[in-house]
């Protein structure tokens, strides 16, 4: 059964179309106008092994996070259109990954309920390119929000906001990878004891 969300968002501000297959090779093709944030979401789809495609048309000539915002929104939408009823899926899943001096520790629970605990270090640039650093958190938010998941994100330590943003990305790619795969030991069962996720 294919494992495959797509989502088509459009306001004032923003224009997104966002597909994303969880059960892909990490192919792909990503477009939002803001440099940095290609950047990001292609680390997401890589290092996920997620098939992903992402076009945002948005009014870059206000600033960046409408565009910013509205992507990581129907990214979340996507995400969970393509967890379908999450039978059989890990559910849970955690990586630890470090860039040179920066170190992100990030833990998932595909759990339907969302909630977002963030922490990096501060004082860090507040631009990386036309990307405001500020909005790493808010991604996140966004992405929680429509995922419905519970996500947890620390940075211990980092220096340069390149690397203590770009090793979140990776992590959460890993972290949403594992939690997502499907268990062979339980190939049928809802990984809750409620009965719902």
């Amino acid at each position: 059964m294919s494992r495959v969300g797509r989502v088509e968002r459009t306001t004032k501000e923003t224009s997104v179309v966002v597909e994303i297959d969880l059960d892909g090779t990490g192919k792909v093709d990503v477009s939002t106008g803001v440099g940095f944030y290609d950047h990001m979401l292609d680390q997401l789809g890589r290092h996920g092994l997620f098939d992903l495609t992402v076009k945002t048309d948005g009014d870059l000539h206000i600033d960046s996070h409408h565009t910013i915002e509205d992507t990581a929104l129907a990214l979340g939408a996507a995400f969970k259109q393509a967890l379908g009823d999450k039978v059989g899926i890990y559910r849970f899943g955690n990586c630890t990954v470090p860039l040179d001096e920066s170190l992100a520790q990030v833990t998932v629970d595909l759990s339907g309920r969302p909630y977002l605990v963030h922490t990096e270090p501060e004082n860090m640039a507040p631009m990386i390119g036309s990307y405001d650093t500020t909005m790493t958190r808010h991604i996140m938010e966004s992405f929680v929000a429509q995922a419905q998941i519970a996500l947890h994100v620390h940075v211990p330590y980092g220096r340069n906001a390149h690397h203590i943003v770009e090793c979140q990305f990776k992590a959460l790619a890993r972290a949403l990878r594992y939690a997502s795969e499907r268990d062979p030991r339980a190939a049928g069962i809802l990984p809750s004891t409620k009965g719902a996720l």
